[in-house]
């Protein structure tokens, strides 16, 4: 690898430090902390790399300490493991100041956390990012022997998406003529979700389709030696259709099977872990089911509503329920179950004793009695703290069978 060309890297992400804008995520970063960030393509990781190099800055720090490095850049994208020590030989060219180092998108280089962990070691500065959630594997954090703080970044939550949007909330404003802003801005999140490049996009389903074909290939295909694409776009596509039911991976594969795919539900798994590994994908078990099948059972759920969209017709029902397993997900990771034993509830959070349903409208008497019993029949197994019903726009605060049900619209809750 040529010193000469990272040098010259390195003065070029010098000056695009500096000259781009953007809008700053609520993060608070540790003094001293050294970072990974990990997340899905385009969540806006680099833009924390961005945000935090921009805050040194006003903090004194001199631009030539600042050591941003792309491994998507096509020049140096056959660079080792064992040659990534050159960024650092390449910066003494350049000044003695001891670098704060910014390292984009490392998961392409294998190995890289064994440089991760001396660059820790000599006491550097440093900032990292990847699109693989085998960045937070045990044994990579093994390598790195806890000295890096680990951090999932997620596109735009809806609250972030408004500001983006210059829409300010202002003290009690789902009582002012801002609440009809945020529920007409909610539109636009809640079709094609909150990818903060896409903000200023037109052509928006033709951007998230390029973006996912780019994690198909690159973050899944080519890293795992995937031999049939097919059946993995089917297995994507199917994930997506059953993204509200409790999906066990022998079902996944018969429904896969019927396209006249020949698969098996090993190579299922695998598939599912691949798309959890690439960051789009996350699941959650029943609270209710024994160990076995809280392995082989699972709710899946995508990471942003525009990627879901792009396999959906009719796609609101499953919008909805969607955006909510986002939010709660962000929120209580791991803690996040459904219920299922008898009755089912959509969402439960035993820590904190919340049940949620979901229901796109529930002016329907069938369906509001059944989206009310159901948390009333959960509350009578597990005292419930707070019971929601999200829906599209329907608020209200009811007694039912002696339980307090809140009746919120998505778009308000999630600002709550």
């Amino acid at each position: 690898m040529d010193k000469e060309l990272i040098r010259n890297i390195i003065v070029e992400n010098q000056q695009l430090v500096q000259s781009v804008e953007l809008v700053e995520r609520p993060f608070e970063f540790e003094d001293n902390g050294n970072y990974v960030f990990v997340g899905v393509r385009q969540a806006g990781k680099s833009y924390m790399l961005y945000q935090r190099a921009k805050q040194l800055l006003k903090a004194g720090y001199d631009i030539d300490q600042i050591v941003y490095i792309s491994f998507d850049d096509e020049r140096i994208n056959e660079i080792k493991s064992s040659e990534l020590d050159i960024i650092l030989q390449a910066h003494r060219l350049l000044t003695d100041l001891k670098p704060v180092l910014f390292l984009d998108e490392i998961q392409n280089i294998d190995g890289w956390e064994h440089f991760a962990r001396r660059l820790a070691n000599e006491k550097y500065t440093v900032y990292i990012t990847g699109s693989n959630a085998k960045m937070l594997s045990r044994d990579i954090q093994t390598t790195l022997g806890g000295r890096y703080w680990d951090v999932a970044v997620y596109p735009f939550s809806f609250a972030e998406f408004l500001k983006a949007k210059n829409v300010k909330l202002e003290k009690n404003w789902q009582f002012s003529k801002t609440q009809g802003t945020v529920a007409r801005v909610f539109e636009e999140y809640f079709y094609f979700g909150g990818f903060p490049e896409l903000l200023n996009i037109k052509a928006k389903r033709l951007w998230l389709t390029n973006i996912y074909n780019k994690i198909f290939f690159s973050d899944i295909v080519v890293r795992n030696g995937v031999r049939s694409e097919d059946a993995l776009r089917i297995t994507v596509k199917r994930l997506a259709a059953c993204v509200m039911q409790p999906t066990s991976y022998n079902r996944l594969t018969n429904l896969i099977k019927a396209t006249g795919i020949n698969i098996n539900a090993t190579t299922v798994t695998n598939f599912v872990q691949y798309l959890k590994d690439a960051c789009i994908l996350f699941s959650i078990e029943n609270y209710a089911d024994k160990f076995v099948d809280k392995q082989t059972t699972k709710k899946h759920y995508f990471v942003d509503n525009g990627l879901l969209n792009l396999f959906l017709t009719n796609p609101e029902t499953a919008l909805l329920e969607n955006i909510c397993a986002i939010f709660l997900y962000k929120n209580f990771g791991s803690g996040l179950y459904y219920y299922k034993k008898n009755i089912e509830v959509d969402f439960f959070v035993p820590d904190e004793k919340i049940g949620v349903q979901v229901s796109y409208g529930i002016d329907d008497s069938e369906t509001r009695e059944r989206e009310l019993k159901a948390l009333a029949s959960l509350n009578k197994f597990i005292p419930l703290n707070r019971a929601l019903v999200i829906t599209k726009n329907t608020e209200e605060i009811v007694e039912y069978q002696g339980l307090k049900i809140e009746i919120i619209p998505i778009w308000k809750w999630i600002l709550l």
